[in-house]
């Protein structure tokens, strides 16, 4: 069958299976409360501080408590390496949840419940944590998510991929499915080469499956903190042994015992010549602790549960603690004499020695390692751990190590050897995420409700747009000063005034006497203005960006929408001999000698269409005209090296840079006092804006550790009226606040006698200047596409 119709018979499948997974969520809900409150994650419904504005994030799914733990040192190598980027964690059991909640503090933006894989759900997540890279641990293989993370141009990744004995004769038998799902990621790390057969055997691309090591190797071991409750316990009963049996299991087919009742009858067959002993009891799933507490107290042990645990209670020895908790275990290891671990005697594949390998402890494995084939095999040559047939051995091989701490010193430490020998998974692991975060950047797909109600719209637009671009090529028109485009392809800011300033200001310091031409939106001046530098005008003739030209002296100004004609004027009037076209990229009908094309880094694909399709005024096609292109805002945005791929298929060409928007200084309206960027007198702000990407003034602020107390969004260019700002001011006041906060282009848009409106709060503005790595190749490029015009400009 064709990938098409395997996933159509996926979904029939998953459309007819709603019964039972609406029932198994109930049951379980019905067991525990908390299967109900994770519903909303797992049909997609992040919560709303997940929402991310940009392009970027990296989604590490790890389904469950041994996933997060071997995912720990992965996500601090990354959190080093790409130490701006979002990473966000999933998990598909509450016990996972609960581990990722308590280890990833640091490491994590952000950890929720993985959705089902229903296009629906998957869609919603990506929706909103909007991924360049998703890695996914070990063996989830979701054939949905798989398809809708690489339909959108995101990096797919499976790491310390498995395949255990007893599921590899399912994933061969089942090939002629898997291979529709295996092709989909960009790489599969798995963890020996035995196991790289058995996905080549699943139909996974030979080219693309590659051995990395298991990441559980690079587990760091960190002791429970001096002030655990646990420790504190050990401590005053100073015990002369500690046993820890290590997540215990259930029966897993006839035949197999239970290893809470092997433990529970070991405890017993020891404590009649070790009366001090004391036993960590740590069932593997939450909901079997109660019962192991049942089987404890019919078996007449003394114990107490870790969840009933004071600080000054005691426990007479013999006994036991139950540890009836999650996260903890790993830290509890190098407290032991010796660790058993579960799994290992009921079929259920072993659980990772490794953990207390690592605190160089000795440890007990039953026959059944077949998840953890590699690492047994090691440690079984290595002679590094004791292995029992059956659970009536168990009292026996824990009393041999308790009784001989030389041999049990020797078997830890070997084990200790094996554990650090292999380490190393992670740092390669991080350098593929790493590569591939570099590569690719994620594409933008829209809803069926808005694909079948703005496509055709925006095929019209495009249309309209080829239209006016060949009617003003047509009609283009050359004036004697050479000009300089600045100008964008999307709708809303992506930092044009500040690099048409920056601009300016580089070429009056080369000795040039620019002008700025700018539409003047907003302003409605009955005729072409030409303001000289540090001239004024009125702001309802200008509009608001035309006043910060105006404002900064930097250049000449030449204000409307005719901009040959204005063009002509300035160079009339005040003899400029470079024209810095504001805003002009769409603006074809006169003539230019570079177009300089600014790239929002926090959307640099417009919302992933033509309008009214996404933000685009024309395709992406259009690049092709830039002779440079300025990435801006880099200091928020994320996979630059990605995104600048990504406009090399756009434009092979042009010489890309990178700009960001610094702060300059505070300015108070009433007074014109200056202060510096964190300098501000005042301790409880509030803030408004209005732009056309606001989000750029909170970053900015939150850089500054400026956290307003109240946030006012508006339309951008949005005129500020009397009983707005009324409102304004009795809003911030009753929030408690001692300073308002706003942009340059706010401030002047408000009303005459606004500021007094506002009173008795103070109004600071922030100056802002734009900043460009490699400025001096930038202003070469500029002076290069210059030259020869200014030279005949001036003759």
């Amino acid at each position: 069958m064709k990938t098409n119709g395997i996933y159509l018979l996926y979904r029939l499948l998953q459309a007819f299976g709603w019964p039972a997974v609406i029932f198994y969520f109930l049951s379980r809900g019905l067991r525990d409360r908390a299967y109900f409150r994770s519903l909303p994650e797992r049909l997609g419904f992040l919560p709303h501080t997940f929402k991310q504005t940009a392009p970027g994030a990296i989604w590490l799914h790890a389904v469950s408590v041994g996933e997060v733990l071997s995912s720990v040192e992965l996500l601090r190598q990354l959190r080093e390496r790409l130490p701006r980027t979002p990473i966000f964690v999933s998990t598909s059991t509450l016990a996972g949840r609960s581990m990722a909640g308590q280890k990833l503090g640091g490491l994590a933006d952000g950890v929720f419940y993985a959705p089902m894989d229903m296009v629906f759900a998957v869609r919603r997540v990506l929706r909103t944590l909007q991924p360049s890279v998703v890695v996914v641990a070990e063996t989830e293989i979701w054939p949905n998510l798989f398809r809708e993370v690489k339909r959108i141009g995101c990096g797919l990744l499976l790491v310390n991929g498995r395949i255990s004995d007893r599921a590899a004769p399912r994933y061969l038998r089942h090939a002629w499915f898997f291979r529709h799902v295996l092709v989909w990621p960009d790489a599969i790390l798995v963890q020996s080469e035995a196991i790289r057969q058995r996905f080549l055997g699943a139909g996974a691309p030979p080219e693309r499956v590659r051995v990395a090591g298991n990441l559980k190797y690079d587990f760091q071991p960190r002791e429970a903190a001096t002030d655990s409750p646990v420790r504190s316990l050990i401590a005053r009963l100073s015990p002369p042994h500690v046993w820890i049996a290590a997540s215990t299991m259930p029966p897993a087919q006839a035949g197999d015992p239970d290893e809470d009742d092997v433990v529970v009858e070991a405890f017993r067959d020891l404590v009649r010549s070790r009366p001090g002993l004391l036993l960590l009891l740590a069932p593997r799933r939450p909901e079997r602790f109660d019962e192991a507490a049942r089987k404890l107290e019919r078996a007449g042990i003394r114990f107490l549960r870790r969840s009933e645990l004071g600080p000054g209670d005691a426990l007479e020895l013999p006994g036991v603690l139950l540890l009836d908790s999650i996260g903890e275990l790993s830290g509890l290891f190098g407290l032991a004499d010796v660790v058993f671990m579960g799994g290992t005697l009921a079929s259920r594949g072993g659980h990772n020695i490794l953990e207390p390998a690592f605190f160089g402890r000795p440890v007990v494995i039953g026959p059944h390692m077949e998840n953890f084939r590699e690492i047994a095999e090691e440690f079984r040559a290595a002679g590094a751990c004791a292995e029992i047939a059956e659970g009536a051995a168990l009292a026996e091989a824990v009393d041999r190590l308790l009784a001989d701490p030389a041999e049990a010193a020797r078997l830890g430490g070997r084990a200790r050897v094996c554990a650090e020998a292999q380490r190393g998974a992670a740092a390669r692991t991080a350098a593929e995420v790493h590569q591939l975060y570099d590569r690719v950047f994620p594409g933008f797909r829209h809803s069926t409700p808005a694909l079948l109600l703005l496509a055709p719209l925006a095929r019209i637009w495009r249309a309209g747009a080829r239209w006016r671009a060949g009617r003003d090529l047509a009609r283009r028109q050359r004036l004697v000063v050479p000009v300089i485009s600045v100008g964008n392809l999307s709708m809303g800011g992506t930092g044009k005034t500040p690099c048409v300033l920056f601009l300016a200001g580089k070429l009056k310091e080369a000795g040039h006497h620019p002008g700025i031409l700018t539409r003047g939106y907003g302003g409605h001046a009955p005729q072409p203005l030409a303001v000289a530098p540090a001239g004024t005008a009125p702001v309802e003739q200008t509009g608001d960006e035309a006043q910060i030209f105006l404002r900064s002296g930097l250049a000449a100004v030449g204000i409307g929408p005719e901009r040959v004609a204005t063009g002509k004027l300035l160079h009339e009037r005040f003899g400029v001999d470079a024209l810095i076209l504001d805003d002009g990229f769409q603006h074809l009908r006169l003539d230019r000698q570079l177009d300089v094309v600014l790239i929002d880094a926090l959307d640099p694909l417009g919302g992933g269409g033509v309008f009214p399709l996404g933000r685009l005024r024309e395709p992406l096609e259009a690049l092709r005209r830039a002779g440079v292109i300025v990435i801006t805002r880099t200091a928020q945005g994320r996979a630059l090296p990605a995104i600048e791929q990504c406009l090399r298929r756009y434009n092979p060409r042009a010489p890309i840079f990178h700009a960001r928007v610094a702060p300059e200084c505070w300015v108070e309206r009433s007074s014109g006092q200056t202060f510096g960027p964190r300098d501000l007198p005042c301790a409880r702000p509030t803030a408004f804006c209005g732009l056309g990407n606001p989000q750029t003034f909170w970053h900015t602020l939150r850089n500054l550790s400026l956290d307003p107390v109240e946030r006012l969004e508006f339309g951008d260019h949005h005129t500020y009226r009397p009983g707005e700002l009324r409102r304004m001011a009795q809003t911030f006041r009753v929030a408690g606040a001692d300073a308002v906060l706003t942009t340059e282009k706010d401030s002047i848009n408000l009303c005459e006698g606004g500021v007094h409106l506002l009173a008795p709060l103070p109004l600071y503005w922030l100056r802002i200047r734009m900043e460009m790595d490699r400025e001096a190749e930038f202003l070469r490029a500029v002076e290069q596409a210059l030259g020869p015009a200014v030279r005949s400009s001036r003759s």
